[in-house]
This record gives C-alpha cells, structure tokens and sequence, in this order.
C-alpha cells in the first residue's frame, strides 16, 4: 500500500490541477475577443487579436503602467449587440464608450457592471423606455452621456440616486414626464434638452442654464417661465360657450381678420410709394447700402443697414490718411461715394464692407473709445501699425482722425472671421487639417506683435475668433491688434479679451502672458466648437466656468473624445495630434500666471503639431510624458487650470 502512495498523490495533484486552472479565467485579450464577435460592422477593430501589446489595440484605454481600465470604441460605424455579460468579466473596466455607431434597440443592462465610472452611449440608435432601475447599484458612476438617441418614458429614478454623478447629459431623446429629484447638485455638465419633460423643474435645479431644459414645452418654473403662464392650467373655450356662441365668435372674428389684412396691405403699399419717392430724392454722396433684406455674404458677414459717414467726417482732418505706398489710390470722397454694407456692430463700433468705384475692397473699422492719446501721438502709432508687414497680420491701410470717433481702413478677407465659420449658421465645416492651419498661423502673427513691441505688456490685447479672418485660401490674418495703447482705459478693462484673463481679476491688471491666454482659450475654442462664454461678460478678469474648467472637467475622468468638436472627430490618424494641441491649449491658459507657458514655448509647441500622428516621432514633447490617448492616466491629463 505504502508503495502506491505517491502515485495517488500523483494522480490527485493532476486532477486538481484540470479542475481549478480553468478557473482562473480568461485573460482581457480572449474576453474582448469573445465580445467583438457580438458587434457587427468591425471592420475598424481588425488589429484586435496581434501579437502586440493589448494596449495597442483600437480603440483601449490604458494607464501608465499598461493596465486596462475602458474601451473607447467611438466613431467607427459599428452595430450589432453590446454583450454586456462578456464585459462584465473584464475586471478593471471602469469606462465604456461607443459614441456615434449605429447600435439599437433597448438600452444594455449596464447595471451588472457596478464598477463603471463612466458610461457614453450618445449618438446611437438605441429606443423605447429606460427601467427605472437601469442604474442600480452602480454608486461608482460619475459621466452618463445618452444625447441623440431615442430613448422614452420617465428619466430613471435610479440614474437620478447615483451618489457621484457629475455629467449628466440626456438631450435629444423623448424622455417625458416630470424631471426627478436629484441627489447630485454640483453637475459639472447637465443638459436635458429637446425631450417631452413637463412640469415644475426641481428647485435644486433652478441655477442651471436655460438651455439645459430648452424644447421641452411643457416645463416651468425657475429658469423657464412660471408654471401660472402654461396654458393647460386654464379653462377651455368650449367649457365657457355653447356651441353656438363659438360660432358666431369665430364669424366675427374672421371679419376682423379680414379687415385688418386689407388695412396693412393698404398701408403697406402706400409706404413702399412714399419710400422709392423718398430714395429718388435722395441721391446724394455717401455710403449706400446694396438693396434687399439683410442677408449673409460669401465671407459670412452679416449684411445689414445702410449708413451715410458723410454727416460723421465733417469735423475731422478732412483727409484719409494711408499708411501703405500700395495701398492709395483713392480718397476720402472716393470712400464715402462707395457701395458698401453694415458687416457688424460691437463693443468698439460699427464695421462696414466698402467697394470703392475702380478700386479695392476695403473694411471700415468705426472705433468710438479711443481717446487714450493726443492725435500727434495717435498718428504716429498708426504709422507704426501700418508699416508690420506679416502674412498672418490683416494690414492696415489707412486711418481717419476725428476727435470723437477714429476709422480705421483694412484691407478685405474673403472669406471671413473664423468666429463666423465656428459658430455660425452657414453650414461651413473646418477640418482638422484647416484648423491646424489656422492656429500654426494664428500663433506666428502672434509672435511677430511680441517681437515688435517688445516693451508692451499686451502686443495684440483684443485676440479672439472674431478677430481672426480667412482669406480665399484659409490663411488666417489677425485683426485689432496693438490697439491697447490708443484705447481708454475703461473700456478696455470692461471688453478687451485680455483682459478677461484670470490675472486681472487676481491683481487688477494684465501682463505679458495675458495674450498667451488668449491664444489658449482661441486653441480650445478651435478644438471644441464651443464660444467662451467669459468673453460675454464685462469687466475684469475671467470666472472659474471658462471654456478652460469645461475642458479640463470633462477630461480630468477619462480621456473621452467628447470634448472635441463633431466636425473633426474620426479624423483618421490625426487623434494623438489633435490631443497635443489641447494638452498645449491647456498649457497657455493655465489659471496660475507662473504655470502659463511664454509665448516663445507656446508658438515653439504649436509647430510642432502634425496633422497626422507618427509624422514626426522625434518631437521633444514626447519627453513630457506620453501623450497617447490610449495611454494616459487621470492624473497626466488633470491640468488645475483654477489652482
């Protein structure tokens, strides 16, 4: 007996061994293989199952130390089912993305994955109602984004108990009913828009912005309007009046319509003769406005009303002063007889497109606060502004000196301010590579001002989307540059970009990184698509909800590609570039003046920016850490932009 022992230990060690080794599990790279046979339509995951390292594969999100934490499958066109048993084997997963694909149908039972931090279905086609319990359990869960579905019945209970919620956004879809209590106050992003909810909004949520609850017609209360005006609370017509009285009230009241409709057509007509007699009349030298209603030109401008100068200029030098040889040709009067257009009016004044007969196109900047300066002095800085010669800079062409308002002449870009194609209505579309483009040249007109005026604390003072206009080829040119030292005071404390930087409001003045600012906060409006919002308040000084926190708050989770612009997203292998230019955005708008980048490193890391990932694969800034969004870490990409 004594001599069969060892074999039978033997042959227990080996079937323990077939028993339990199976039980260790598979690893993450044969669970996301099993998971990808569930998805359709995968054709951008086909380096899924290489040799190389999981981390390499599309779509991974992985720390520093190369351990698996999301998935980021977003953009690539893919449907079928989302198994979320298969997932729920993936022990590390704490975020899951698929923004922009094609899945449908009822929403995944994510709550099995009660690890979850952040969780991105936007864009998709997913239907039909939402359990109240979808979102049991899942106390980790910090980011819900479900946009652009279409998802019904009431907002989930249990989406509104989630303990850390931060990012809420449900736009779009058909949620109805009455908007719950929610236990999160502090939202970072909270949008509910364009959905069927109706009643009283919570008073918790009262400080939110007015768009978060846009098209929802049926909502009140603070900072809707109040639930007294909503007409479902008052009495029927029909539960007042017979029915015969209904009748004879709408016969009457069609009479009325009747006759009033023939009275406006009447006056109508009779103030159109009145008018072309009037402009008959009335020819006499001066800016005429081309006819017709407002409308958009080529270059995206606002065409608007007609003005006359010719009342404006009488008590001025009497002469257009040119501070370019190329750029004379015409006159004063050439300039007041010319057809031209109202583009806009802003906190300076007004700005007019004119077309000189036999001459240029040219831009009639009115400015209406500079008094800073006595006018020996004022033309001797215009002289100077006149002769910067720089392809990224719109030149000036000439001035005209009148003691209370100044006009300053540029030459004409054609294709507009940038402000116009970023948040505009004309349907215009700026890729990455335009993009790019811009704000490489964006950042040289920049630092050839700081080479220029070297002794100015603000060399541009005014840099903002506005001010940056396109020519036929795209190649940006800055406008309103070197004005600060004409401007008064006050009112460049109260409206000048610069001085919107958060030192201003910290020590009451700007400095030689305000413009680098500037240049961040335009880089982070450039990427995301977003207006800052700081620039629409007057006076010193920024606020902690600048476009900056936004970004810094949607990023500082996990890398998502929600904070880029939908224009630019699914660039093709343009990702990891388009995520060194925001990492140097974030870099020139830091909240900390000692934090902030000087324009020469700024400008020195702009171009180094590729259009394309991998171009370059020497650039020094590998050396700050990797910056892969596939490989970083929370705290790599936290940027303390308020610290």
């Amino acid at each position: 007996m004594d001599r069969k022992r060892p074999y039978y230990y033997l042959l227990m060690l080996s079937v323990l061994a077939i028993c339990f080794v199976p039980s260790l599990g598979d690893t993450n790279a044969q669970i996301l293989m099993r998971f990808k046979v569930s998805l359709s339509n995968g054709n951008a995951l086909n380096d899924w199952g290489n040799e190389s390292s999981l981390c390499s594969w599309t779509g991974m999100l992985c720390r520093a130390d190369q351990t698996f934490y999301g998935l980021r499958l977003e953009h690539m066109g893919l449907g079928g089912k989302i198994d979320v048993e298969t997932l729920f084997e993936l022990p590390t997963l704490v975020s899951f993305s698929v923004i922009n694909n094609t899945f449908e149908g009822p929403m995944p039972e994510f709550k099995k994955l009660v690890k979850l931090r952040a969780l991105f279905l936007s864009n998709n086609k997913f239907s039909g109602d939402v359990p109240d319990d979808a979102f049991e359990g899942m106390r980790r869960l910090k980011r819900v984004f479900l946009a652009e579905n279409g998802f019904t019945g009431h907002i989930p209970k249990s989406l509104a108990n989630l303990p850390r919620l931060l990012d809420l956004d449900l736009r779009g879809n058909g949620f109805g009913g009455n908007i719950p209590e929610f236990q999160q106050k502090d939202f970072r992003v909270f949008n509910l828009s364009y959905n069927q909810l109706e009643g009283p909004i919570p008073e918790s949520l009262s400080n939110k912005d007015q768009s978060s609850f846009a098209g929802n017609k049926g909502l009140c209360e603070r900072p809707m309007s109040s639930c007294s005006h909503i007409r479902g609370n008052e009495p029927r017509s029909e539960d007042i009046f017979p029915e015969h009285q209904r009748k004879g009230r709408k016969f009457k009241i069609l009479i009325i319509v009747i006759i009033v409709v023939a009275v406006v057509v009447f006056a109508s007509m009779v103030a159109l003769l009145f008018i072309h007699n009037h402009r008959r009349k009335r020819l006499q030298p001066g800016i005429v406005a081309k006819q017709g209603n407002s409308q958009k030109n080529n270059a995206g401008f606002k065409e608007s009303q007609s003005v006359d100068l010719t009342s404006d200029v009488k008590d001025g030098d009497g002469q257009l002063n040119f501070v370019r040889e190329d750029k004379g040709g015409f006159d004063l009067q050439d300039l007041l007889s010319a057809s031209a257009v109202v583009l806009g009016s802003g906190s300076f004044g007004s700005t007019y497109k004119a077309v000189v007969l036999n001459g240029p196109t040219v831009v009639v900047k009115r400015f209406r606060h500079m008094n800073n300066v006595g006018k020996q002095e004022f033309n001797e800085h215009m002289q100077r502004l006149g002769s910067l010669t720089h392809p990224n800079l719109l030149p000036l062409a000439a001035f005209y000196h009148r003691n209370e308002d100044k006009f300053l002449v540029y030459d004409f870009a054609e294709n507009g301010s940038l402000a116009s194609h970023l948040h505009g209505r004309n349907g215009s579309v700026l890729t990455w590579s335009t993009r790019l483009k811009i704000i490489k040249g964006v950042a040289r007109g920049l630092a050839y001002l700081y080479e220029n005026f070297p002794e100015q604390n603000l060399p541009h003072g005014h840099l903002k989307s506005s001010n940056v206009v396109l020519d036929h080829s795209f190649e940006p040119q800055l406008t309103e540059y070197g004005l600060v030292a004409v401007m008064s005071n006050s009112h460049a404390q109260k409206f000048m970009a610069a001085y919107k930087a958060p030192e201003v409001s910290q020590f009451g003045r700007p400095n030689m990184k305000s413009d680098v600012w500037c240049l961040g906060i335009l880089i982070l409006e450039l990427l995301t698509g977003r207006f800052p919002a700081n620039y629409l308040r007057h006076g010193k000084g920024g606020n902690n909800a600048d476009l900056a926190t936004w970004v810094d708050a949607v990023v500082r989770e996990e890398w998502t590609g929600e904070v880029f612009d939908k224009d630019i997203l699914g660039t093709r292998n343009g990702e990891g570039e388009m995520l060194k230019l925001l990492r140097i955005g974030m870099f020139c708008c830091k909240w900390s003046v000692e934090s902030r980048w000087v324009w020469r490193e700024a400008v020195a890391k702009i171009e180094e920016v590729k259009e394309k990932d991998g171009e370059d694969d020497s650039s020094s800034y590998v050396s700050e850490g990797d910056l892969n969004s596939k490989t970083m870490t929370e705290d790599e990409f936290s940027f303390s932009v308020t610290s």
